[in-house]
């Protein structure tokens, strides 16, 4: 299987997996092609579609692609999944893979601007709305992050206590004298957000059958939504698992904080509105929402590629990282309060 083909041979290939669906274009546009995936958009009698090629394995495409099947029956916002002449979702050719979707026409939203970010928010709330109830088909892969919170924390912070080893081993250069200046720190942040999730309500909310449980995207940010007519689209599910909804938000959250560099309750409490307008949370839900958001996520996001991959790291950002934990935990704590 040859994924690096000259934009001709990929159209060549495009149109050969088109037949399966009857559909023969004249002409096609290769609009992403990085790796294995690769995205072409054509018209056919007045209407436009996307293929896509996928990078994914058979049964890890069948979970994500139903999950999509899924939510767009349920009046969720996504691009329609076109069948194949099988009546397939997935079309196999020379050992690759393929979807064809409705190609979407619309804006991309700019999450700095509130105005913005509210239609992003509400429409996340509206994913996963829709999202409840899927069954995915027997051969598909099951991808579920549920009860698995306290898990990752521990796994992460052992990592990181791990790391703190290599770094004593390395500490005459920057980039590990920053990391051992604030590790401590940084593990007494994460084993207080492990401490506070065993005493949650998680492993309650987390205990229920995997269909009523909703999909979190894990990837939903300005380049995964396009607003068309004033409804938000979501696109891109590639990466979707059972989760509770919190995932999502925390992600969402935590990048606006750090954007903004700073640790702003309003904007936390005007995220939530948003989303509540459409899909209520519970003060249980908030209460796992808080403590995820407490975790120190973005510090082992920081520092963990020097470990993984030998990466450079400056000093500068990985003591950035640590501060912003330090500045957003107060915060978290007050608003744990509010909430208990």
């Amino acid at each position: 299987m040859n994924s690096k083909l000259a934009s001709s041979d990929l159209n060549v290939l495009a149109k050969k997996v088109l037949l399966n669906y009857w559909l023969a274009p004249a002409h096609l546009v290769i609009i992403q092609n990085e790796g294995l995936k690769t995205l072409w958009k054509f018209k056919d009698k007045e209407q436009t579609f996307c293929l896509k090629r996928l990078r994914h394995s058979i049964d890890k495409a069948a979970f994500t692609v139903n999950a999509q099947i899924h939510i767009y029956n349920n009046q969720g916002k996504v691009p329609k999944i076109y069948l194949n002449k099988d009546n397939e979702p997935i079309t196999e050719h020379e050992e690759q893979l393929f979807v064809l979707y409705e190609w979407i026409e619309g804006r991309d939203l700019n999450f700095s601007l509130p105005s913005d970010l509210a239609i992003a928010i509400k429409g996340l709330a509206n994913f996963h709305l829709a999202s409840k109830g899927y069954t995915a088909p027997d051969h598909a892969r099951i991808s579920s992050k549920l009860e698995n919170w306290p898990n990752q924390y521990e796994s992460m912070a052992k990592r990181l206590e791990k790391w703190r080893e290599e770094a004593v081993s390395k500490q005459q250069m920057p980039s590990f004298q920053a990391y051992l200046s604030c590790i401590d720190e940084m593990l007494e942040i994460a084993n207080m957000a492990i401490e506070e999730i065993k005493k949650s309500s998680y492993e309650k909310l987390t205990g229920i059958p995997l269909q009523e449980c909703t999909l979190c995207h894990q990837d939903y940010g300005e380049g995964n939504v396009i607003y068309s007519n004033d409804i938000l689209y979501v696109i891109d599910l590639d990466s979707t698992t059972y989760d509770l909804p919190l995932r999502d938000l925390r992600k969402i959250i935590g990048k606006q904080m750090q954007n903004l560099s700073s640790c702003n309750e309003e904007k936390i409490m005007s995220i939530l509105k948003w989303y509540e307008e459409v899909n209520p949370l519970s003060q249980e839900y908030k209460k796992i929402l808080i403590i995820d958001l407490m975790y120190p996520h973005g510090f082992f996001g920081a520092v963990k590629d020097i470990f993984k991959k030998s990466k450079a790291i400056s000093s500068s950002k990985i003591k950035g990282a640590a501060t912003f934990e330090r500045k957003k935990l107060q915060l978290l704590k007050n608003l744990l309060q509010k909430v208990d």
